[in-house]
């Protein structure tokens, strides 16, 4: 069975949407950074930083930063923080606390914020949603793009899918990230993530 191409999809879309407002959520500013470039000539951009899976305060603060820092450097996109409520992922991951990474609880991790971000796309009168969350090859695209299409149903705001990490997108990260000298953490973010480094 053939896997859907999301990048494909995605850049199909682009071609109707010059000027149509996207909300974006983004997990850290190295992640957002190829996103963006991607994004911005096309959407009037906002970016969600909604990360309560971070597993301390100064990391989300440190992430948040730094975040703010690359969009102020590229005026590529606007800004809208959340607060850091952590309670909010620990209730969504209950249960799930032993699952392997990328299982049950991520699944649960990603629904929240993709969640948070079509409520606030339906709220806020965006075109479009979507989540940088693609970008990264560790995490699974499918699932994430069915999660966001499954929301884009329940809310009624379109869903930009996406599979970020295609064409060289998470190698141009990793080079936008050391051009713009940004702090780039080595694990997800939760707690969870952090004690399963190797």
């Amino acid at each position: 069975m053939n896997r859907p191409n999301f990048d494909a999809q995605m850049r199909e879309i682009f071609k109707g949407a010059a000027g149509k407002r996207l909300l974006l959520h983004s997990c850290c500013a190295p992640c957002s950074s190829y996103c963006l470039e991607q994004v911005a000539p096309i959407f009037r951009t906002t970016v969600l930083y909604y990360n309560p899976n971070l597993d301390s305060e100064e990391e989300y603060a440190r992430r948040k930063a730094e975040q703010v820092r690359f969009l102020r450097e590229t005026g590529y996109a606007d800004f809208l923080d959340c607060d850091y409520r952590p309670e909010e992922f620990y209730d969504a991951a209950r249960g799930l606390e032993g699952e392997k990474e990328g299982g049950a609880r991520c699944k649960a991790c990603f629904t929240l914020r993709l969640r948070r971000t079509a409520e606030e796309a339906k709220k806020g009168g965006y075109d479009y949603f979507a989540t940088t969350l693609t970008l990264s090859p560790l995490k699974n695209s499918d699932l994430i793009n069915a999660i966001g299409f499954a929301l884009q149903e329940e809310y009624g705001v379109r869903y930009l899918p996406s599979d970020f990490k295609k064409r060289g997108g998470y190698l141009r990260s990793v080079e936008l990230s050391k051009e713009h000298g940004m702090y780039r953490q080595n694990y997800c973010g939760c707690v969870f993530s952090k004690s399963a480094r190797p």
